[in-house]
């Protein structure tokens, strides 16, 4: 059954990895989809031929969603495509991993720049669209954060990804309760170690199946094991559902706790 069907959503970082994965699930669930990239735009415009060959539309758009005006350029393009949005997908982060004695103050803005006021760029411009059209007498919308287990416990070399982290789980709480009268929902999605392309700038292929099999599920997790938690969350089967931040970490947090030698 197409859950999803006549909805539109906006996925950001959608070229690959998780965004890609969700992008996808989306379209199979029915709905149209804004694939957003900033780069590896070959691999953005596979992931728009993959929704046609779904049988769904799609467009892809160049944006950096730290940048306002591009994110405010593109929620335009989508609905004037499109002519409304549903569902927005704010999954695009950046990270460069350095201890925080040593860490460039470039890198930390750029992380922050992407991974914290890109997600309420993409939220607020999101919402404005969806209230606008709840004004018009058209049903709410459905918000979705894609943060990590890592606003939840902290890794060595990571401290400005995991603050913009802990900053956009907040973000999503607040809206949750503001965008509540409108029938906005609002949700986080909290992800563990997932198997995605960026993995490989820090670990082999080996490193990585050798420390996915600690996890207590037994290996690293997929994008498609987020994809399937958005859809839910996309869908009405979750209209009752916002605030909420799900763990899809396959018991990572807990195989930590538990003495498991899984990490970052």
């Amino acid at each position: 059954m197409e859950r999803l069907s006549g909805k539109v959503a906006l996925v950001t970082g959608a070229s690959r990895g998780i965004g890609r994965g969700i992008a996808l699930e989306l379209a199979r669930a029915g709905a149209d989809v804004a694939v957003n990239y900033r780069t590896h735009p070959e691999e953005a415009q596979g992931t728009a031929e993959a929704i046609a060959a779904l049988g769904q539309r799609a467009l892809a758009w160049e944006a950096d969603v730290g940048n306002r005006d591009a994110v405010r350029e593109m929620i335009d393009a989508t609905v004037a495509h499109f002519g409304h949005l549903d569902i927005a997908v704010a999954n695009a982060a950046f990270s460069i991993r350095e201890p925080v004695i040593e860490a460039q103050w470039e890198h930390v803005l750029r992380t922050i720049e992407v991974s914290q006021f890109g997600v309420f760029h993409t939220c607020q411009m999101a919402a404005q669209q969806m209230v606008e059209q709840h004004q018009q007498g058209l049903a709410g919308g459905k918000i979705v954060i894609i943060s990590s287990v890592m606003e939840e416990i902290c890794f060595p070399e990571s401290a400005a990804y995991q603050m913009a982290k802990g900053a956009i789980n907040c973000l999503g709480r607040t809206m949750a309760s503001e965008l509540a009268p409108y029938h906005i929902n609002v949700n986080v999605v909290n992800p563990g170690w997932i198997d995605t392309p960026g993995e490989r700038r820090f670990y082999t292929e080996e490193e990585l199946q050798e420390r996915g099999s600690y996890i207590p599920w037994g290996r690293l997790g997929t994008p498609e094991d987020i994809a399937r938690t958005v859809a839910f969350l996309a869908s009405d089967a979750a209209e009752y559902v916002t605030g909420a931040t799900l763990r899809v970490d396959g018991g990572f947090i807990l195989g930590l706790r538990l003495g498991g030698e899984g990490g970052y």
